[in-house]
């Protein structure tokens, strides 16, 4: 009766451990950072956005300006003409933000363009994430970049350079 029992412990013991779930993490900022190509799509993505931003302020600068001239020569000007003035005024200013929209929005080009140029990378990176986690058995895989925060992690079950490797790049 014994022996069945110890038996019995050892089988649960080793049924237990198989079923163990493994977990490890990456650091998708280190991966990214180490990604050529995701360098060079960001930069091009900040120059757009500066040009982007300049061309907004030039246009924020002159409808300002009109602003500034028509309250100096308001007291001049007949009601008839304040009206129009207003009212290019106000266009103009309708004109910037539809501009800021275009270019900033939700669906703006900026956005277009980053979806275009960063997501293939980022979709790279989560297939080959997923592929290792298959290859290794991990139940989860979190991301120790932006805001997530890990009191502990401990480096052997760091992924990230095995991703990076995965991806064709050293580090």
């Amino acid at each position: 009766m014994r022996k069945l029992f110890i038996i019995a412990v050892i089988l649960l013991f080793g049924a237990a451990t198989t079923y163990a779930q493994k977990f490890a993490y990456i650091d998708s900022e280190y991966i990214l950072e180490n990604i050529p190509s995701y360098k060079a799509s960001q930069e091009q993505l900040d120059q757009l956005s500066a040009q982007y931003q300049k061309e907004l302020e030039s246009m924020h600068a002159e409808v300002e300006q009109m602003y500034k001239d028509f309250q100096s020569e308001s007291v001049l000007l007949s009601d008839e003409m304040k009206r129009k003035r207003e009212d290019v005024i106000i266009t103009k200013e309708k004109e910037y933000k539809d501009l800021q929209r275009k270019y900033f929005g939700r669906e703006g080009d900026l956005f277009k363009k980053r979806q275009g140029l960063i997501k293939p990378i980022q979709d790279d990176v989560f297939n080959a994430i997923q592929e290792i986690a298959n290859e290794g058995n991990y139940a989860v895989i979190f991301d120790k970049a932006n805001g997530i925060t890990l009191i502990y992690t401990n480096p052997k079950f760091d992924l990230s350079d095995q991703v990076l490797a995965k991806l064709g790049y050293k580090n």
